[in-house]
Parts: C-alpha cells; structure tokens; sequence
C-alpha cells in the first residue's frame, strides 16, 4: 500500500475519512483497537469537554444533551460508528519503527512484518509517554507507584492512603475520586489552570469556543515549553461540577506542594501551594478577561474567593499504599520514527501544509500542531483535511 495512516484514533480516523472521499486508496494500521487511548481511561471517566464537541467530519454529535458529559465507553461507542466512514483498519497491527525504505519511501516494522509505503501519516496521539519526575524512582519498597494510565478505580488500589501527584486535570479528578471513596488522599499540586464548570446555564466550553482560543498557534504561547502547561482543572463526573483545589480543600483532601524529596519514610513537599494557586488564578483571570472581550457583560466570570489553605512540609509514608503520577504526558514520536523532523521538546515541526522536512511524511492530531485545536475531537477534522489535501497534491507530483 503506497499510503499508510498510523494510529485508528480520532486524528487517523478523521484522515483516513478524508482520504476515502478523495479517492486515495490507504490503510490504516491500529496496535489496538478503534479509540484505544480513550478505552485505556479509568472506569469513571466522562468526556470533560461538553458533549456537542464529539464533532468529527460529517459526524456532528446527535444526542439530546449537548451540554452535558457523556461516559467514556460512550465516546469509545462513537468512534466505533465514526470508523465506518474511514478506510480499511487493520488492527491489532502496531508499528515499532519508522524510516527510510531502501529505495525511498517509508519501511514500517510492524508486528506484521514490514511494510513498505510512499506517504506514511503518524496519528498516534497528542501525548503517549506518561512523565514521572526522577524522585518518582525514589519510593520505598512496600508502597505502589503507578501511572494515571494504569488507574482504574480505588478498589483496585491496595490499602492505605494515595498520593497523587499533580494537580492538572486528571490529577484533581483521581484526588476527587479517592476522597469519595474514603481513601483519605494528599495532593502534591503544581501549576494548573482552572475553570468554573459552567456559566450562565453552559458549560465553560461553550463559552471558550466564542472566542478565539482553540485558534490559537503556536506562535501565540509565551514559549515553547507553554505546550506542555495542563489543562484546565475541570471534571465531566456527575453531570459536570466546579472540580479545582478550592472545591479539593473544601471536600477534605489535603493539599501541598510541589513533591520535593522522600526517604525511607516520609514524602517532603516545597512551600509552593499559595504560588501554584495565585498561578492558576492569574490564567483564570487571563480567561475572564477574554470571555469579556469577546463576549461583552454576559461573559463577566466572578473574581475568585481568597486562597487560605495550611499545606503540609512531609507526609509519614507508612500511612500510604499507593503513589499516583499524573504529572502530563509527553510525545513520543521521537522513540520510533527515526527521522529528524522534531524540536526540543519532542514535537513534530510541520509547515503551513502540515508537511515535514521529509517528503511524504505527515503528522496529525498532535496538541498545537497548527492551532490548540489541533488534537481535539471537535478541531482535528480541520488538519485532517489538509493533510489528505497535501498528501494528494504529492501523489499527483
């Protein structure tokens, strides 16, 4: 097959339907299964943007409650219907290595065996790699140390109290979670932005998407490292609620600051809580001010109430069973594709087109590829059609 697309989740998919409406014959190789990285979520977990965003190419979301959060097997089941419109999917093929064929092109080492290709598009996720910071490696025997991607729910945690570290999106949702479940956490937090749930009767989403935010390049953020700030401090759960370390405080659980140091008994925090808070507020009123611009008076998001919080300097380790990173998330294209077409961060670097350094080869689906929107359900469509547009403009060269 002379065009291979890497990857049956949202950003493949998306590719994969445009290259089917151009008469561009491909196919796609999936490791797993259709939408595999949101099957790998834990049982809990609901879509956090609003419902009207699942909005993929022709596939525009078509149940009753736009506004609200659907469950994750929910997102998986709509993915399922969005393949059908795709090209062939052969899954449970993975691709251990990209690079050069012999005689140009592309050889894929597969599970399959090698395959050879003239056009390869990588769309295997906006982040794979899971980051624990070193002291990550500094735990004790006898204590759990786990990544978010490996949590399902605090049953299978083994007994103890949990320590979850970072304070992002997911961090806050687990750190919910386990109080409700009386496991008694800490949450070691570090710089976040937050958002209230909803506004005025709609989800902060909603309102988000009124402005041009999700346009945002790349060329726009304060530095390149900037790509790698979490997202929104926000929860699908329930139906949708306020889920920030205000709401965490409120609800029990103990919060401190950036993990520092451990020993053979005790975990040990900075004295940076306040200052990972007042960070987080000053993005919360950088959005205010925004929504305001944009949206006139309607949009007018309230001040937020003062931060007082006593935060611990340690915590006695023999109280804990488990430690949960959820630090982020960085790519990892840069450990299989053996091209040089990424910056310091491990980020593809793609012109206008969305075409590399290296003829032929494509990337999608990755967070800020061209816009925020790049790795979104509602956003991705957008750099799929211009890949499938680029990938015919060389087919035909």
């Amino acid at each position: 097959m002379s065009v291979v697309v890497v990857g049956a989740g949202q950003a493949g998919l998306s590719v994969s339907r445009a290259l089917r409406l151009s008469g561009v014959e491909h196919v796609v190789l999936e490791a797993s299964d259709v939408g595999a990285s949101w099957r790998g979520r834990w049982d809990s977990f609901t879509l956090v943007t609003p419902n009207w965003t699942l909005d993929l190419p022709g596939h525009p979301y078509a149940g009753d409650d736009p506004e609200g959060h659907v469950a994750r097997d929910e997102i998986v089941a709509y993915l399922e219907g969005f393949a059908r419109d795709a090209g062939p999917i052969e899954r449970g093929v993975g691709v251990a290595r990209l690079g050069p064929g012999s005689s140009g092109g592309f050889v894929l080492e597969t599970t399959d065996g090698p395959r050879e290709a003239e056009v390869v598009v990588v769309c295997t996720g906006a982040y794979r790699r899971p980051h624990r910071p070193a002291v990550a490696a500094t735990f004790p025997d006898g204590i759990a140390v786990l990544d978010a991607l490996e949590y399902r729910n605090p049953d299978q945690l083994p007994k103890g109290r949990v320590l979850v570290v970072g304070s992002g999106q997911t961090g806050v949702q687990l750190a919910e979670e386990l109080q409700l479940a009386g496991r008694d956490p800490v949450i070691s937090c570090g710089r976040s932005p937050w958002v209230p749930r909803r506004w005025r009767d709609l989800d902060i989403v909603t309102w988000i998407a009124r402005t041009d935010f999700f346009d945002d390049t790349l060329a726009s953020l304060p530095s390149p490292q900037a790509r790698l700030l979490a997202n929104f401090q926000a929860t699908g759960a329930r139906g949708g609620h306020d889920l920030h370390v205000r709401v965490l405080r409120d609800l029990g659980v103990t919060l401190a600051g950036h993990l520092d140091r451990v020993d053979d008994r005790a975990a040990y925090f900075a004295d940076d809580l306040a200052a990972s808070v007042a960070f987080g507020d000053a993005r919360y009123d950088d959005l205010r001010r925004r929504l305001r611009d944009a949206c006139g008076d309607e949009a007018a998001l309230p001040e937020p109430e003062p931060f007082q919080a006593s935060a611990p300097a340690s915590v006695d380790l023999g109280d804990f069973g488990t430690v949960l990173f959820t630090s982020g998330y960085r790519p990892d294209h840069r450990t299989w594709v053996d091209f040089p077409v990424f910056d310091d961060l491990g980020f593809p670097v793609v012109a206008d087109d969305l075409t590399t350094a290296v003829p032929g080869l494509y990337f999608c689906g990755v967070h800020f590829l061209r816009k925020r929107q790049s790795s979104l359900l509602f956003g991705v469509g957008e750099d799929a059609a211009i890949v499938a547009e680029s990938v015919v403009s060389r087919l035909a060269s």
